[in-house]
């Protein structure tokens, strides 16, 4: 999405599966019940083994099936079998993918390698989306900057259609030497964004006080690459060096977990909140690591901070 100012841009896992054990034959059992046996367990067994195949192939995405290109051409590419996706930005174009479906709460997880070397000027999105003019969003953008200079890890909330909810980090590591996980839960109480499982940021449903949040209108994950030297990077000041041109960014492993693709109706996501473990990594987190905080912009807001920021800073 291409933005209209640089602040409007554009496991649960389940308990292991025990192998049933054939019956023993008892000493009346003949032959041929034994074989019965055997043959029931058998196509037992590869029942069993089929199921796993398929939650295999639900946990690790195949893009082929689960997104499609929407702008670029030939710079998006989806290789190894579905397996690997890469967007990439030269000084005609970047790229870009949306999912083929819609999502009314859930996790969706991407593993994302980001642009390496000198990115400065370049900005890789991967969010969520309804759309109109009171569309929500739920907001990853990850803002480059010059060789050896961290990336700016820059969140955001819309609900419909206003944001000015941004937040934003460094990473406690080098998000483009391998590829690191980045989810989003969403849910009716909340919204949690997580980088290698650990949350950064809670954005709380605070409607109770007046503070609209996305809850009624279903989304796609979009993701995309492209240049916005006039404002990602140190504010505009440094430039895209289009000798480093074509800018590459790779994914792996989307996985969306929702109502929308799944009908169980336990998953962890529905109810997911933080303990007190995760809570004291979100400090950690926005303590060592938060760069930028709009609850802290009084600049911004002469006629008061926004409701939610009178609760505590980790839980807004």
């Amino acid at each position: 999405m291409l933005p209209s100012s640089a602040w409007s841009t554009k496991n649960g896992s389940k308990p292991p599966y025990k192998d049933p054990q054939p019956s023993q034959p008892n000493t009346h059992q003949t032959q041929s019940s034994l074989s019965l046996s055997k043959m029931a367990f058998s196509l037992l067994l590869i029942k069993f083994i089929v199921a796993g195949l398929s939650m295999a192939a639900f946990v690790a995405g195949n893009f082929n099936g689960e997104v499609e290109i929407t702008w670029g051409n030939e710079r998006a590419k989806v290789l190894n079998g579905g397996q690997l996706l890469t967007l990439s930005l030269d000084n005609y174009s970047g790229s870009g993918f949306q999912s083929k479906k819609e999502y009314l709460f859930g996790r969706i997880d991407m593993q994302i390698k980001l642009v390496p070397g000198n990115s400065a000027g370049t900005v890789t999105t991967y969010y969520l989306s309804s759309q109109g003019p009171t569309h929500d969003e739920i907001d990853f953008e990850f803002l480059g900057n010059v060789s050896g200079q961290p990336y700016t890890v820059h969140t955001n909330v819309f609900a419909q259609g206003k944001g000015n909810r941004e937040q934003q980090f460094y990473l406690w590591f080098d998000p483009t030497t391998a590829f690191h996980t980045y989810s989003i839960v969403w849910n009716p109480q909340r919204i949690i964004f997580m980088v290698d499982n650990i949350p950064i940021r809670v954005f709380n449903n605070n409607e109770a006080i007046g503070v609209p949040f996305p809850k009624n209108q279903p989304m796609r994950v979009y993701s995309s690459l492209w240049n916005a030297d006039d404002w990602a990077t140190q504010g505009g000041r440094v430039k895209t060096d289009w000798t480093k041109a074509p800018f590459t960014a790779s994914y792996r492993n989307f996985n969306a977990n929702s109502n929308s693709t799944n009908s169980q109706t336990t998953e962890a996501w529905q109810t997911q909140e933080l303990d007190s473990s995760g809570r004291n990594r979100l400090r950690w987190v926005q303590q060592k690591y938060m760069v930028y905080n709009y609850c802290s912009d009084s600049n911004r807001f002469p006629q008061g901070l926004p409701r939610e920021c009178k609760r505590p800073r980790f839980l807004r």
